[in-house]
C-alpha cells in the first residue's frame, strides 16, 4: 500500500499520482522580468531561431483549438487578451472554466500558454496615447487660462484675446494584440484551458491521476485538435485508466505533445505520459542547440527537441518571468502542430507530427538518437516542405500497443528492464543560464543553424528520399521492439517516496 498527496491509502497502479504529483520537475523561474513588456519580445530567440518568425508570415494558427492541460490559465493577461475560448477544471478546487491558476505552483499554466498562444499587447501604445492626450490637455488648459486672465485685465478698447477650444484628442484603443509581451507560437489559435491540482494536497482529495484522463477527454469533446501536457513522472509506465482516454484521443485525431522531463529535477529517464506511445515527446536544448543538460532528460520515446533554456512567459497578474525546462519545450512544439493543422486542416495528427519529426534539424549522433529524437523543430519547414504521407504515426499508436500488451493485464509477471535509456549522458555539465540580454537581436549562432537546417532539408528531399525511408522503417521496428518492454512495468513509488515538482524560490514568486 502507498499514499497519495492527501494521504488516503491506494492500490499499487494508483501509486503514480504519489510521484506524478505534478509538473516536470526542475522547470525553474529565474526571475521576475523588467516591467516593460517590450523587453520580453526581445529575448525571444526562439521565434527567429526555429523559423517561427517566417511561419507567422504562412499562418498564426487561427481556429485550432488547442488544450493546455496544467494549473490553471489567469485569462486576464494582458497577453491573453481573446486567446482562451473555453476551459474546465477536473481537480474540483479550481475555476469552473479552468481559469483560476492552483496548485503548488499556480503561475505554470500561465507561463507554458503565453509561450504557446500568446498575442502579446498594446500596453505600450496605450500608455504613448495617454501621455500624449494628456500632455496636449494640460498645454490647452494653460492657455484656455492664460487667456482667460487677459480678457479679465484688457482695457476696455483692447480686442478680447481667443480663447483656445479643447483639441481633439487621439483615441484610445482597448486593450488587444501587440508589439509587446509575449509572442507565441500559434498567436491565433483558440486555447482551452483545463486545470488540475498537482502538487501538495489536492483540497477536493481527487488524485492527480484520475484528473488526467478526464482531462483529456474533455479537451476532445471540447474541439481540440492538440492537447499539450507539460506534466509528467519519474515513472515510464502509467495507470491502465489512462489507456482509454489517450486511445479516445487517438481514435478522434487529435496530436498530443508531452514533456521528456528535467534533470535537474531527478529525472534520468522519460516519464509518463510521454511514454505513452503515439504522443509527441518534446525534449531541451540550450540557446546554441545544444541538449541541455539540467533542463531536458533522454529516451527512446523523444520524437524531437525544442528551446528549455532562458525562455520567458507570463505570470498570473499581468507580470512576466524567466524559466527554464521542458515544460516550455513542449508549447513551442504544439503551437507548431497548431500552425500545420491550420495551414493544413486535412491533414491527420500522424502526418502532422510526421511533418515535424521529418523536418526537425538533424542534431547530435546521425539520425533519430535519445536526446534529440530526429532533431530540433523548424516551424517554416514543417508547414511549408515537401514531406511524403505518411501512412502511420511515427511515434506508434497507443491502440495496438493496448491490444497486444493489455490481453494479460491480470496476470503478475517480473516487471523487465525499463523501455527507456536510463544510460549516463555524456554530455558536458552545462553551467545554470545567465540572465537573457534584453537586446533586440537574437543570439548569432540562431540564425546560421535556421539557414543550414533548411539547406540540409532540401539535400535530403532531393537525394535521399531512400535513405531517409529506410531509417524510418528501422526505428519503427527499435521502437516498437523498445515500447513493448513497458507492457509489463509495475507502477511503482518514487525512489525517494518526494513529490516532484517545480522547484521555485520563494522569494521570486
Amino acid at each position: 500500500m502507498g499514499h497519495l498527496t492527501t494521504g488516503k491509502p491506494v492500490a499499487a497502479r494508483t501509486l503514480l499520482a504519489a510521484v506524478l504529483a505534478a509538473l516536470l520537475a526542475g522547470a525553474t523561474v529565474l526571475g521576475a522580468a523588467p516591467a516593460h513588456a517590450d523587453d520580453i519580445r526581445s529575448s525571444e530567440y526562439w521565434l527567429a531561431a526555429q523559423g517561427i518568425t517566417e511561419a507567422h508570415k504562412v499562418t498564426k494558427g487561427k481556429g485550432v483549438k488547442v488544450a493546455i492541460i496544467d494549473t490553471g490559465i489567469d485569462t486576464s493577461h494582458p497577453d491573453l487578451k481573446g486567446a482562451i475560448a473555453g476551459g474546465a477544471d477536473m481537480s474540483g478546487s479550481g475555476g469552473p472554466k479552468g481559469d483560476r491558476p492552483i496548485g503548488v505552483m499556480s503561475e505554470h499554466g500561465t507561463l507554458v500558454a503565453t509561450l504557446l498562444g500568446g498575442r502579446g499587447n498594446n500596453k505600450q501604445e496605450i500608455e504613448r496615447i495617454k501621455s500624449e492626450n494628456e500632455r496636449l490637455k494640460a498645454a490647452w488648459e494653460r492657455a484656455k487660462k492664460n487667456a482667460e486672465e487677459k480678457n479679465e485685465d484688457k482695457a476696455d478698447d483692447e480686442e478680447p484675446v481667443e480663447v483656445p477650444e479643447e483639441p481633439e484628442y487621439e483615441k484610445v484603443p482597448p486593450l488587444r494584440a501587440g508589439n509587446d509581451g509575449v509572442l507565441g507560437v500559434a498567436p491565433e489559435a483558440d486555447l482551452l484551458s483545463v486545470s488540475l491540482w498537482m502538487g501538495g494536497e489536492n483540497p477536493s482529495g481527487i488524485p492527480v491521476e484520475e484528473q488526467i484522463p478526464k482531462a483529456v477527454r474533455w479537451a476532445v469533446d471540447s474541439g481540440a485538435k492538440v492537447i499539450n501536457m507539460s506534466l509528467g513522472s519519474t515513472s515510464p509506465a502509467w495507470p491502465e485508466s489512462w489507456d482509454d482516454a489517450f486511445k479516445y484521443a487517438e481514435d478522434k485525431d487529435v496530436v498530443i505533445v508531452a514533456a521528456a522531463g528535467n534533470r535537474s529535477g531527478g529525472m534520468s529517464q522519460v516519464g509518463a505520459p510521454a511514454t505513452i506511445p503515439g504522443v509527441l515527446t518534446v525534449a531541451g536544448v540550450d540557446e546554441s542547440g545544444k541538449a541541455s543538460k539540467d533542463s531536458s532528460t533522454e529516451g527512446i520515446s523523444i520524437g524531437v527537441a525544442a528551446p528549455a533554456e532562458q525562455l520567458v512567459g507570463g505570470l498570473p497578474g499581468g507580470g512576466y518571468a524567466r524559466w527554464s525546462g521542458t515544460s516550455g519545450a513542449a508549447p513551442l512544439v504544439a503551437g507548431v502542430a497548431a500552425l500545420i493543422r491550420a495551414e493544413h486542416p486535412e491533414m491527420k495528427a500522424p502526418q502532422v507530427i510526421n511533418r515535424i519529426l521529418q523536418t526537425a534539424k538533424d542534431t547530435g549522433a546521425a539520425g533519430v538518437d535519445n536526446l534529440y529524437g530526429y532533431g530540433i523543430i523548424d516551424a517554416h519547414a514543417a508547414l511549408t516542405a515537401n514531406v511524403p504521407v505518411a501512412e502511420t504515426n511515427p511515434m506508434n499508436t497507443i491502440t495496438e500497443w493496448i491490444r497486444i500488451h493489455r490481453r494479460n493485464s491480470d496476470e503478475k509477471t517480473e516487471a523487465p528492464d525499463p523501455g527507456v535509456s536510463m544510460e549516463k549522458s555524456t554530455l558536458d555539465p552545462v553551467a545554470a543560464p545567465e540572465p537573457i540580454l534584453l537586446d533586440d537581436s537574437a543570439p548569432a549562432l540562431q540564425p546560421v543553424i535556421v539557414l543550414g537546417g533548411g539547406i540540409l532539408l532540401v539535400l535530403v528531399l532531393l537525394g535521399g528520399g531512400a535513405q531517409v525511408g529506410i531509417r524510418a522503417r528501422r526505428q519503427k521496428k527499435i521502437r516498437e521492439a523498445e515500447l513493448a518492454a513497458l507492457s509489463k512495468l509495475q507502477v511503482g513509488k518514487s525512489g525517494d517516496g518526494r513529490d516532484l515538482f517545480d522547484e521555485i524560490p520563494e522569494d521570486d514568486k
